[in-house]
């Protein structure tokens, strides 16, 4: 999964990317400071503020214990890859909080640890050291056994690749991790999740049969049908071109604020971001900030600041 992702540039390049990006992006902060709607007719969650000042990162104040709200969490965590010389720190200490009921979305350039942290927060990785705390139960020190049930009851995915089984229709792949988990099916929520993607008349359909924004809606279905605690995302619209992942987007922003779940969105594009009530900036293992009710506009201009801030404090940290 993270061998998929890809970064933001750095250094010199980054400077000339982030100020094409910001013009490309002119049109689409006109659009949302006139209350627009995206491609796929869902209204924009987050715009610019009505006094024209653009919204800024800001640090990340992690209390010692989780506030009642959070539905997953972090402290000390630490995640380090390989010894000697070969040593790779993915994850330097994060302390991090997660809302309960909101769709957060988690940035850096490649290398940054962001994959890495979710793969710790959704029970795919162990951490080296530190805990992780999800929905009141903590993970961190489970075993194989006891993580594999909680990922059946407790956690959804949804991944760039799909990960969808090719001999099954839709509503199978749908169906398929309450049928692992030997839970029968509520037909009333099922009939609601297919009706929340649009998916009435493609649910007999195989994958080979679907487009890839279609693909990925089953996904998403598949990973809200048995009601997690937290759906983690790992790059959902990678594979996608822009309608679709707008489609995709706007299902897993509906699915917070219609359905009451909670989202976590690992994402290296500034559009899909967007859609978020909360990015978190990662940069070299730890967590460097915080963007509140973003737009696509401010989402790109804090990129280029924090990437400015990591090039000048790797340039005088000791070699």
């Amino acid at each position: 999964m993270g061998k998929h992702s890809t970064g933001e540039p750095n250094g010199p390049a980054a400077g000339h990317a982030t100020t094409t990006a910001r013009e490309h992006s002119t049109e689409v902060r006109e659009a949302a400071h006139e209350g627009t709607s995206r491609p796929d007719g869902a209204a924009r969650p987050a715009g610019p503020p009505p006094d024209g000042l653009r919204r800024r990162p800001t640090p990340v104040h992690t209390p010692t214990e989780p506030a009642p709200d959070t539905i997953a969490s972090a402290r000390g965590l630490t995640k380090v890859y390989g010894a000697g010389d070969t040593q790779v720190r993915a994850l330097d200490g994060v302390d991090v909080d997660l809302a309960r009921g909101e769709l957060t979305a988690v940035m850096g350039p490649s290398g940054s640890g962001k994959s890495t942290l979710m793969h710790c927060l959704a029970g795919l990785d162990s951490p080296t050291a530190g805990s992780v705390v999800v929905d009141g139960v903590e993970i961190s020190r489970m075993n194989q056994r006891q993580l594999t049930k909680l990922r059946r009851t407790r956690i959804g995915f949804v991944f760039q690749a799909y990960n969808l089984v090719p001999t099954l229709t839709a509503a199978e792949n749908i169906r398929l991790p309450l049928d692992i988990a030997r839970r029968p099916v509520d037909h009333e929520r099922f009939d609601a999740v297919v009706r929340a993607v649009g998916l009435q008349d493609r649910l007999h359909h195989r994958p080979s049969e679907l487009s890839g924004g279609q693909q990925q809606r089953v996904a998403c279905a598949r990973a809200l049908i048995a009601e997690p605690s937290v759906v983690f995302a790992d790059e959902p619209t990678g594979n996608l071109d822009s309608r679709s992942a707008a489609e995709v987007l706007s299902f897993l922003r509906r699915s917070v604020d219609d359905l009451g779940h909670s989202v976590v969105m690992v994402t290296h594009e500034p559009m899909a971001a967007a859609y978020a009530h909360r990015v978190l900036f990662l940069a070299d293992g730890r967590l460097e900030a915080q963007l509140l009710a973003p737009d696509e506009a401010a989402v790109l201009d804090a990129l280029g600041e924090l990437s400015v801030a990591r090039e000048r404090r790797r340039a005088t940290e000791p070699a």
